[in-house]
C-alpha cells in the first residue's frame, strides 16, 4: 500500500494519466481539482494490490460516461452536485453492502482521479490499476468482459436528477445505450458505478500497475524538462513504445455525435516526416491512424498527441496549427487476444481490417 500525499504527486499521476488517455479520458483541470479537494480536506488517498484487500470487500469502478465534445452544458438545473458519491451510495443500498474499494475504469486526466476521489471520501482504497490500460469511448472497452463478470448492478446519476439501478442487461451494446442516453439528457454526463466484484476477481480484470505507471510517466516529463532532455522520447521510453510522427494539424473536424466527439485529424509531417501525412480518427479518443493512407495504428494499441514539451493534447484543445509529436505504444496482452479484439479491435469500430500489432505496422513502414 502507497499513498499519493501531495499536490506535486498529484500533478504527475494526471500529467500521466493524461497522456495514456490518447486524446479522452477526461479535462485534466477537473482531475486536478478532484485530487486537490480531498488532499485538502486530509483525506488519505490510499493506492493497494488487489490482493491486501479483505477477501468479502466489494470492489467497483466509478466513472463519467459523455462526449467530450466542448461546450457541452447541462440544459436543467444541477439537482445533484456530487452524482458520482450518490451513485455509490444508490448500489450500497441495493447491495446492502458498503463499497470496500475501487479500481479506475480507465486512464485519463479526469477518469482515474474521480476514482481516487471518490475512494477518498469513502475511506476506502484504489487498485493499483484500472480495467482498460488506457483511455477508451465506450462501456465495451471495460476488461471485465473478457473475463466474463458482468458490470450489473449498477447505479446512473445525471447531475440534473436522474437516478437509474440497472439490475441486468440485455447485451453491452444496451448497457452502453442506456449510460450514453442519459449523458445526453443530463447535458454533460452521466456518473456511473458498476462492475462489483470481489477482490479475487478484480485481481484477475485489473490491468495492473498502471496508476503506478502514470506516476512513471509524468515524473520522466517533468525530469526530461529540468535536465534539458526530450520529453517526448522519455514518454516512448517509459511505455515500451516510439515516436512515430511529427507535424503541424493541417485539419481537425470533429462532431457531436450521440454522447460522442467523432472526427479526423490531418497532421502534415515537419523534420524526417516531413512530405509525409499523418490522420487520426477519434471517437472521443484517438481510435485509429494512418501514414500516408496506410494503417500505421490500429485499435486497441494506443497513440497520443504531445506538444514538443510532453505535454498532452486531449481532443477537447487540439486545434489547426498546433504542433505535435505523436508517440504510440502497445496495448495491454488482454486486449490483444480474440476475446479482447470483440471489444476493441478495428472491426468493432466499423473498419474492415484485420488487427496488425503496432510494432509490425512500425516496421513495415519504416517507422522503426
Amino acid at each position: 500500500m502507497w499513498e499519493i500525499k501531495s499536490m506535486d504527486e498529484a500533478r504527475k499521476l494526471i500529467l500521466g494519466a493524461t497522456i495514456l488517455g490518447t486524446g479522452g479520458g477526461g479535462d485534466p483541470g477537473e482531475g486536478l481539482n478532484l485530487m486537490r479537494e480531498v488532499l485538502e480536506k486530509g483525506l488519505r488517498v490510499e493506492i493497494v494490490n488487489p490482493e491486501e484487500l479483505p477477501k468479502d470487500v466489494v470492489v467497483v469502478q466509478p466513472y463519467f460516461v459523455g462526449s467530450v465534445a466542448p461546450g457541452l452544458k447541462t440544459r436543467k438545473p444541477v439537482k445533484i452536485k456530487d452524482p458520482i458519491r450518490r451513485a455509490v451510495e444508490e448500489l450500497e443500498a441495493f447491495l446492502g453492502k458498503k463499497v470496500g474499494a475501487v479500481v479506475a475504469t480507465e486512464l485519463g486526466g479526469a477518469n482515474t482521479p474521480a476514482a481516487l476521489n471518490i475512494a477518498a471520501k469513502l475511506g476506502v482504497p484504489a487498485i493499483d490499476g484500472d480495467l482498460m490500460g488506457r483511455a477508451g469511448p465506450e462501456l465495451h472497452q471495460c476488461t471485465t468482459h473478457v473475463y466474463g463478470i458482468p458490470m450489473t448492478p449498477s447505479a446512473m446519476v445525471t447531475e440534473t436528477g436522474d437516478v437509474v439501478i440497472v439490475k441486468e442487461y440485455a447485451d453491452i451494446d444496451d448497457y452502453e445505450a442506456i449510460a450514453r442516453y442519459l449523458s445526453v439528457l443530463g447535458g454533460r454526463f452521466s456518473a456511473v458505478v458498476d462492475a462489483p466484484m470481489t477482490p479475487e476477481q478484480a485481481g484477475k480484470a485489473a490491468v495492473k500497475g498502471t496508476i503506478s505507471l502514470c506516476m512513471r510517466v509524468g515524473d520522466a516529463v517533468l525530469k526530461a524538462r529540468e535536465e534539458g532532455k526530450d520529453p517526448v522520447q522519455a514518454v516512448a521510453d517509459v511505455l515500451g513504445g516510439w515516436v512515430i510522427f511529427e507535424g503541424v494539424v493541417k485539419s481537425y473536424e470533429w462532431r457531436d455525435e450521440e454522447g460522442f466527439l467523432k472526427g479526423e485529424i490531418v497532421v502534415a509531417g515537419k523534420g524526417r516526416f516531413e512530405g509525409r501525412e499523418f490522420k487520426s480518427w477519434i471517437m472521443n479518443e484517438h481510435i485509429m491512424a494512418w501514414l500516408d493512407g496506410e494503417p500505421i495504428v490500429m485499435p486497441p494499441d494506443l497513440y497520443m498527441f504531445l506538444r514538443p514539451d510532453g505535454e498532452p493534447i486531449t481532443n477537447t484543445v487540439l486545434k489547426v496549427g498546433d504542433e505535435v509529436r505523436v508517440v504510440a505504444a502497445k496495448a495491454p496482452e488482454v486486449w490483444r487476444t480474440e476475446e479482447g479484439l470483440k471489444y476493441f479491435g478495428p472491426k468493432h469500430f466499423g473498419f474492415n481490417y484485420d488487427y496488425v500489432p503496432v510494432e509490425e505496422l512500425l516496421k513495415k513502414h519504416g517507422v522503426i
